[in-house]
């Protein structure tokens, strides 16, 4: 059975189902749903909760024995497993799949997952959830459909705005929901209910979701010029160093550079970015830009940022913002030329 985020509110209200499972790419959406699920379990008399994070190590067979007992206060029981990784390997698959075939209706299991990629959607195990539970995907809002979700919002608070504000809070917050829910929120702390102005809305909304040197970076890496001319657009209307924008761009060009070495060389691509320190979230980013990028390229774009640099310390002459769009833009177009 799946639902949306907008169903579940609905959903909730009829009874509850033995198990649940909430997993996506939106932080926001995931953690109002899984709280949902939690006060609403808590309504219904699941006094007791048990929390299981399936790390490395995790022994599987806790999940079935905490199903399976019941404190002496509590006759009903929310079991909360959480698998940060999205992977739950063959054991822990197995138990899933048999965690479905047993559920009862004392104990309601809630199970929290990061986005899952296409294999884990397809597999046995998820199939089971599907089959026996509630699935909750909750999926980042596009941007040409987030006005829509701010409104939905405001609304909840007694708020509105007219569709040019809806849609300049929309760009102001760039697509992150977390960012926008706050300023939702801001709204209603500095403004009574009723319809609220333009001019209300841009002087109280911050700037720091849009506008952040990093923002900036992974625009580059995904090939996006118009976002990179966009946020950087931003960043020189606040006043942000120019030598802090130029270290972030070389850090980046400097890391494509030695992974495009390597693999060159026929080196492991995992290796390459341990190699040039690259980590997190960023190793998929530069993964997928090095491949628009020849050493030789890079080797270029080192080469002008020398010269932005030159340019930023008033070594040479040439207007340094400009230096900033013509080095970012290049490297957004990049195709290994």
């Amino acid at each position: 059975m799946k639902l949306s985020a907008e169903d579940l509110p609905r959903h909730l209200a009829s009874g509850l189902k033995p198990l649940y499972i909430v997993h996506g790419g939106a932080p926001l959406l995931s953690i109002e749903a899984a709280d949902a699920i939690r006060a609403a379990a808590r309504a219904a008399g699941y006094g007791e909760r048990e929390v299981l994070t399936a790390e490395p190590g995790f022994k599987w067979a806790e999940l079935r024995n905490s199903a399976q007992s019941l404190s002496l206060f509590s006759a009903r029981k929310l079991v909360d497993l959480r698998i940060p990784s999205g992977k739950p390997g063959v054991e822990g698959a197995q138990a899933l799949q048999e965690y479905c075939q047993h559920l009862s209706a004392d104990t309601v299991t809630l199970v929290t997952l990061p986005k899952l990629d296409k294999t884990a959607l397809g597999s046995k195990w998820f199939t089971a959830f599907e089959a026996h539970g509630a699935v909750i995907a909750s999926e980042e809002i596009a941007l040409n459909a987030l006005p829509g979700w701010i409104a939905g919002r405001l609304k909840r608070q007694g708020q509105s705005a007219d569709a040019e504000t809806l849609v300049f809070l929309a760009e102001r917050v760039e697509g992150n929901l977390l960012a926008a829910w706050q300023e939702i929120q801001k709204l209603a702390l500095l403004f009574p209910a009723g319809p609220l102005s333009f001019d209300q809305v841009k002087n109280s909304v911050m700037d720091v979701a849009r506008y952040d040197v990093f923002k900036l970076s992974e625009a580059v890496l995904a090939g996006d010029a118009a976002r990179y001319a966009h946020i950087l657009d931003g960043l020189r209307a606040e006043g942000e160093a120019t030598v802090l924008i130029l270290w972030a761009l070389a850090e980046d060009i400097r890391a494509l550079c030695k992974v495009s070495r390597a693999l060159q060389r026929g080196g492991n691509p995992a290796s390459a970015l341990r190699d040039a320190r690259v980590w997190g979230a960023r190793q998929k980013l530069v993964e997928r830009a090095v491949r628009r990028f020849s050493p030789a390229f890079a080797e270029r774009a080192l080469r002008q940022a020398a010269q932005a640099d030159k340019v930023i310390k008033g070594l040479r002459p040439g207007d340094a913002w400009d230096e900033l769009l013509q080095l970012g833009m290049r490297c957004a177009r990049a195709n290994a030329a």
